[in-house]
């Protein structure tokens, strides 16, 4: 049996009052039990700093759970995996970690399938936090991380990979800190952050070793262009990118590389910045409320739909209209 649950339900299973401080001497570390129908174990979270916050969850799943995340603004984040999961489409299992980046996270789908006891690390950077650690007052982005730090308006980069010894050698270390306290947090901190630092210079070295030299043949051309009409024709619920590839008789691959080719940007980059564009045609419309225009191109949150249109238009909706009237 799989248990389907959004991630606004997923995240009412975990009250603050239903949890308590685990570290009596550190009122940012606390612990809550999962729902008995849920799983048997915990999850932990520690805010080390403000922009920094560690996630262990120690459990065991009764049942097979899929997580729906909706459109959503992602901050920087890693994961180190024990058990073996799904994110939209995309196999991870023990051994193997997740890096995501910040920018738009399109709508995708969490899936657990372990039936034995995990324990997963996750770690969650602001990505002002993150640059701070740069030293660099200027604002401007080191190349080298340019991937890793995006507007909201675009997608968000993710990768995985096989976890190194040297990594493992960590994880274990964070998992039995034996401090507690002041002492407890500056140890766990250097920890996240040296493993952050693996993990970044591993990507960095994937990165340097991928060479896009492949052409697209004039039928692949054609199913990219299909793909586009289906995302343009189903705004407000777009297929995932393994169903827009299955469509379009494509690979996810190819149907990611054309994208890029064919458009300069990324299958949700592009959904990303056709909503707002069709969303600005309505507007001016006027037929329909602020809401019903970000409901209408597939904007679950009207503060996200206002945040991204102001990214793009320099206005937010609302400011937008009147600007238009004044000028007619």
């Amino acid at each position: 049996m799989t248990i389907i649950i959004s991630q606004e339900d997923y995240c009412k299973l975990f009250p603050l009052k239903s949890g308590y401080q685990l570290d009596v001497k550190d009122e940012f570390d606390w612990i809550w039990n999962y729902p008995e129908e849920l799983a048997e174990g915990t999850c932990r979270r520690i805010e080390l700093r403000d922009g920094i916050e560690l996630e262990i969850n120690d459990c065991q799943l009764r049942d097979h759970i899929r997580l729906k995340l909706p459109e959503r603004e992602h901050i920087l984040e890693y994961s180190i995996f024990s058990g073996h999961n799904l994110i939209d489409g995309c196999s991870v299992g023990s051994g193997q970690y997740a890096l995501h980046g910040s920018g738009m996270a399109p709508k995708e789908v969490f899936e657990t399938k372990s039936s034995r006891r995990t324990v997963d690390i996750y770690v969650h950077l602001y990505p002002e936090t993150f640059l701070s650690f740069l030293g660099d007052n200027t604002g401007q982005i080191p190349k080298e991380f340019a991937h890793l730090i995006r507007d909201s308006e675009e997608v968000y980069y993710n990768s995985i990979g096989n976890i190194t010894p040297a990594m493992q050698l960590i994880s274990q270390q964070i998992l039995h800190c034996p401090y507690q306290g002041i002492t407890k947090r500056i140890y766990l901190e250097s920890k996240v952050l040296e493993l952050m630092t693996l993990l970044v210079e591993t990507d960095s070295i994937g990165r340097e070793g991928k060479k896009d030299v492949s052409k697209l043949n004039k039928n692949d051309i054609e199913r990219i262009h299909h793909a586009k009409e289906i995302l343009s024709q189903r705004l407000n619920n777009p297929p995932s990118l393994i169903e827009l590839a299955r469509i379009s008789g494509l690979n996810d691959c190819t149907l990611k590389r054309g994208f890029r080719q064919c458009f300069g940007t990324t299958v949700f980059g592009y959904l990303h910045n056709y909503r707002l564009e069709k969303a600005q045609q309505m507007l001016l419309i006027g037929d329909m409320s602020i809401a019903e225009v970000a409901s209408s191109v597939g904007f679950a949150s009207r503060s996200y739909f206002a945040t991204a249109f102001r990214k793009k238009f320099g206005v937010n909706p609302k400011q937008y209209l009147i600007n238009w009237k004044n000028s007619a």
